[in-house]
């Protein structure tokens, strides 16, 4: 209650204060806090600043000196005539000006401050306030003291020349002592230039504590940089680990603090010099496998020796690392670490692969059973390590060598293959089975495998090869894979496929067809056992053939073309028969039919594609390809064995080879179509002429006609010209007849 009632009895007096302040309120003129204390010979900047007045927002400054009682006026914002005589010269030299900061703050600047200029300096500003209120001018006191900092180098030398390796250690001192009469404390910092800027690496400021510079911290974390102090006011800094980076120009900059009436430090000087040029020889170091590309046999051993050199001299020693890639372009980070030895020579454990140091330069990788799966690009990487102060180590180079390619080649086994009928087929639909005999084989069970691959092969009565067709595959686990022409007869049990023994496989025709004519051979893959125990298949044998075939009455069918006309002119029609003939058994046109496709080569010489022109199936429908002239074709069957093609209105570009190639197909007894190889005619060469009495006909008629016109035209116009236009009137003489009188007369 008693401290309620305290509380409200104050309210009275605080509002009589606030009340206070508010009618007093006027302008304000700060400088700072003295005496500030500045060293002889250095620049003095003293900030004057105004605030709470009334009038324009840039307000002017007068600045006077007194060292006694009177004041000196040196310098004004607003009035050229304000300096004293005293100080014109310095004003005039810019050694005394004034620099503003704001449009209510300057500042005093003083050049090359002398003891003379020690006393008292007063900041004034004139009244732009409609009433006078609070301050208009302010002082502040200027101490000046002598030049007691030094600062120099190593045994009093300004700068050094270092030459050191990468991964070396430096040491560099500077001295630094004051004898300055006020208490004053010393910041050092220890700076490098590599370029055309100073950059900071450590510093002991003026508070005693330790700042690394931007880039420096982690390297100060980890000791790897350091400032210590030692006797005679020494400052030394410790590198380690030196890179190329720390190559350059080395100063120490020392500055002097002193603690400001307000409490705040100010720096009164700074001084530095130069201590050392530090040059970082990067460490050479070459990697190279004395070998170059390596071929070695399945099972044998491969020996590669890694040789490395340095310029290296002294302490060090070599950490190895030997990787393998499938391909040349593989990053480290993609490639397999085989085996490393580090820099105390120990090597990482492995079975089939062992790395020895052969001696200081060389150290040997030896892969013992080598596999197929070895193939590939080997290749090792080196680094050098060298001691630290501290007893640790640090790396300073790494290389890789370039890739050395290692092919393995695998052991082929030795085996023959040998394929027999042990029942062939005398009719249609008589079985037929096949075996084929893996011979001369040797380990086939413990890392020899075999796969067979069975295949059929037409046999054509022109001198085209065809390819073999891929009935089935059974592979070293014993599963089938049927291939598409035999894949629903196998599920339907008409052909059968199975292995015998280790070495033997059969194939089983229940009913054999005359579409199963023709050659039939096996491929017999060897499958290896690697080390891993994979099965990776190393070799291929096919077998001699065996055909299968048995004498039918069918016909020979042959083709040819022929044509009445085969130089034409343009414009007409070109007349092309495709003609079948058979030999042997005759058939009923109902039980044969045809595909006809016709075909040109746009060349005197068949060098070219060619051109299908259109085309017949054995159902009667025609396929005409896309044409770029204005000529036609026709394409019709005008008997069971002819087919004639009509080209109509025939241009340049029909001109070539014409050839037709018929596809028969022939009902057997049981009622199913069977095709029959493709039959190739051999080409005629249609010329297309051109005619040129047609081509010149009209053209001479209309010549004629229009020259019978003019001649007649000119004759009229002359005509007509002589008839009305050049008629003249022409009057003849009179002439006396007068009788000849006779000379008798006369």
């Amino acid at each position: 209650m008693g401290h309620r009632g305290d509380t409200a009895s104050c309210l009275p007096l605080l509002l009589l204060v606030l009340l206070l302040l508010a009618f007093c309120r006027g302008r304000v003129v700060r400088v700072p806090k003295g005496p500030l204390i500045r060293v002889v010979g250095t620049e003095v900047v003293i900030p004057c600043s105004v605030s709470d007045y009334d009038g324009p927002s840039e307000q002017n400054f007068d600045w006077e000196f007194s060292r006694d009682t009177d004041f000196v006026r040196i310098v004004s914002t607003w009035d050229s005539t304000f300096t004293s005589e005293e100080y014109q010269k310095r004003v005039g030299r810019g050694d005394i000006k004034l620099r503003r900061s704001s449009n209510d703050a300057v500042e005093l600047v003083i050049r090359n401050i002398q003891p003379a200029d020690q006393g008292r300096y007063k900041c004034s500003t004139p009244s732009t306030d409609a009433t006078v209120q609070g301050n208009y001018d302010a002082e502040v006191q200027v101490k000046v003291i002598s030049d007691g900092l030094s600062v120099s180098g190593s045994k009093g030398r300004s700068s050094m020349p270092l030459r050191l390796s990468e991964g070396d250690s430096f040491r560099l001192r500077c001295s630094a002592v004051t004898t300055s009469p006020e208490h004053t404390h010393l910041h050092v910092t220890w700076q490098i230039k590599s370029g055309s800027a100073w950059r900071d690496i450590l510093s002991l400021t003026h508070e005693g504590k330790f700042q690394p510079g931007p880039g420096y911290e982690e390297r100060y974390r980890s000791g790897d940089i350091r400032l210590d102090t030692g006797a005679n006011d020494t400052y030394r800094l410790s590198v380690s680990q030196a890179s190329s980076a720390d190559g350059g120009a080395y100063r120490c900059l020392v500055s002097e603090w002193v603690r400001g009436a307000d409490g705040s430090w100010q720096r009164i000087q700074e001084k530095s010099v130069e201590i050392a040029s530090v040059s970082i020889q990067r460490t050479a170091l070459d990697v190279v496998i004395s070998t170059s590309n390596v071929s070695v046999t399945e099972r044998d051993s491969l020996d590669l020796t890694c040789n490395i050199t340095t310029d290296r001299s002294g302490i060090f020693q070599a950490e190895v690392m030997w990787y393998f890639s499938a391909s040349p372009d593989d990053t480290l980070a993609d490639a397999q670490l085989l085996l490393s030895m580090d820099r105390d020579s120990v090597v990482s454990d492995s079975t089939l692969i062992s790395l020895s140091h052969v001696d200081r330069n060389s150290y040997r990788l030896l892969v013992r059973d080598v596999d197929v799966e070895d193939s590939g690009y080997y290749f090792c990487e080196a680094a050098i390590w060298v001691p630290l102060h501290n007893g640790s180590w640090h790396k300073v180079v790494e290389r890789t060598s370039a890739p050395v390619s290692v092919v393995v080649t695998a052991l082929e086994p030795d085996y023959d293959v040998f394929l027999n009928a042990s029942k062939t087929p005398k009719f249609s639909d008589d079985p037929t089975e096949l075996h084929c005999r893996v011979t001369n084989a040797q380990d086939t069970e413990a890392n020899l495998r075999f796969a067979v691959s069975w295949y059929y092969r037409q046999r054509l009565r022109s001198d085209d090869v065809v390819a073999g067709e891929l009935l089935a595959t059974m592979d070293a686990d014993w599963t089938l894979l049927p291939g598409g022409r035999s894949r629903e007869r196998i599920q339907n049990g008409e052909i059968i496929f199975s292995k015998k023994s280790a070495d033997t496989f059969s194939l089983r025709i229940q009913w054999t067809s005359e579409s199963d004519r023709g050659d039939y051979f096996c491929v017999v893959s060897a499958w290896s056992r690697h080390r891993n125990n994979s099965w990776v298949k190393s070799k291929d044998v096919t077998s001699a053939p065996v055909n299968i075939f048995w004498a039918t009455q069918g016909p020979v069918f042959n083709v040819s073309v022929h044509s009445d006309s085969p130089t034409i002119y343009q414009g007409e029609v070109a007349d092309l028969l495709c003609i079948v003939t058979m030999e042997g058994m005759a058939l009923e046109p109902d039980d044969m039919s045809f595909d006809v496709s016709w075909f040109a080569v746009r060349s005197f010489a068949l060098d070219r594609e060619p051109i299908l022109l259109a085309s017949l199936d054995r159902r009667g429908i025609v396929t005409q390809s896309r044409r770029n002239g204005s000529s036609d074709i026709s394409l019709e069957r005008i008997s069971p064995l002819e087919f004639r093609l009509r080209v109509h209105g025939c241009e340049d570009h029909d001109f070539g080879n014409h050839y037709c190639i018929v596809t028969p197909w022939v009902r057997s007894a049981t009622g199913v179509w069977q095709r029959e190889p493709d039959i190739r005619a051999k080409p005629i060469f249609l010329s297309v002429k051109m005619d040129v009495l047609n081509a010149f006909k009209y053209p001479l008629l209309i010549g004629i006609g229009l020259a019978t016109v003019i001649g007649l035209l000119s004759c009229l116009i002359g005509y007509c010209s002589s008839r009305w236009c050049c008629k003249k009137e022409v009057q003849e003489t009179r002439r006396e007849r007068r009788r000849l009188m006779s000379m008798e007369m006369d």
